[in-house]
């Protein structure tokens, strides 16, 4: 995908796998690439149609949970493209996790009982169900890793006033436990996830992706306390089997360490998953949509002039 320029294009970012486009500093177009990352590093290769998977569940995510925190999203012009409000966000994550896993579980294997600033009950085995979902917020950072960071920690240092944080707990459980609820429908769990927000004068907005692969770790729930009793790994849809790919190739994003050649056969396992969630998740199959980049701007320039009509 092309960079593109609009009309009153007053910022653009490229992320590790979105393009921001910031238009008249009041909306901002975001195109979901298929570019894909993992320890804060953009793998080589992008995986055909991650783009359009994401951007869509994020698109019904927004939808089926905006009666509990408004949200930025305004248009999905095209089939990788959100057209929404710009907002200030906040620089912290709020990462819910109902279960013991990925970077949680790492870090209490080992031997750490406390994770950012949340005490870990002794006794449990790797995807256990917390007691109940438990916030580990990080930092978002411009650039390199996301750090752990403590409520605590984020209320002293002032990146968070003490009220908006407790507002910002109060939407992250809300939208958890409705995460929960859809995953549930469709016989998967929500392991856990991460929300992000911002602030449009004086309301808190839930802006970005949520409930995706790439936000998202979900487990299947047939079988899953079996699995649990036997010590088996869960059976998983989430982007985590990437991570532990890599791991196990000797690469975790540390200085020196090299991407493993990414083969064509594996890119194409990585698109099935995808796409096996996406239909897992929406009950619906997925359509590719392949636009070329002039009908992608056409689409966003038509978007455009209809919001700023409004």
């Amino acid at each position: 995908m092309s960079s593109f320029s609009f009309p009153d294009q007053t910022q653009f970012y490229k992320g590790k796998v979105r393009d921001v486009y910031t238009i008249a500093d009041k909306l901002l177009v975001m195109i979901a690439s298929d570019r894909i990352s993992a320890f804060d590093v953009i793998l080589p290769k992008p995986i055909p149609n991650k783009g359009q998977v994401l951007n869509q569940i994020a698109a019904y995510m927004l939808s089926a949970t905006k009666d509990i925190c408004n949200n930025w999203l305004l248009d999905t012009p095209a089939p990788n493209v959100s057209v929404g409000k710009k907002c200030v966000p906040f620089k912290v994550e709020m990462v819910v996790r109902g279960n013991l896993t990925g970077h949680a579980w790492r870090t209490y294997h080992a031997g750490e009982r406390v994770l950012c600033g949340v005490k870990l009950d002794e006794g449990l085995k790797e995807n256990d169900f917390f007691s109940t979902p438990v916030i580990t917020p990080s930092t978002k950072a411009a650039e390199g890793h996301d750090e752990d960071i403590s409520r605590e920690q984020i209320i002293q240092r002032n990146i968070v006033s003490e009220e908006d944080y407790a507002q910002l707990e109060k939407y992250a459980l809300q939208l958890f436990a409705r995460g929960k609820e859809i995953a549930k429908k469709r016989g998967l769990i929500l392991v856990d996830t991460k929300y992000e927000f911002g602030k449009l004068g004086d309301e808190i907005i839930l802006i970005d992706e949520i409930h995706t692969p790439d936000s998202s770790r979900y487990f299947y729930a047939d079988g899953f306390e079996e699995r649990q009793a036997s010590g088996e790994k869960q059976k998983q849809l989430s982007k985590e089997f990437v991570r532990e790919w890599l791991i196990e190739n000797n690469f975790m994003g540390k200085e020196g360490q090299v991407v493993p050649e990414m083969s064509e056969e594996w890119i194409s396992i990585i698109r099935n998953r995808y796409i096996e969630l996406y239909e897992k998740l929406i009950g619906g199959k997925f359509i590719p949509e392949t636009l070329s980049n002039e009908e992608t701007r056409e689409r966003i320039l038509s978007s455009l002039k209809k919001l700023s009509s409004q």
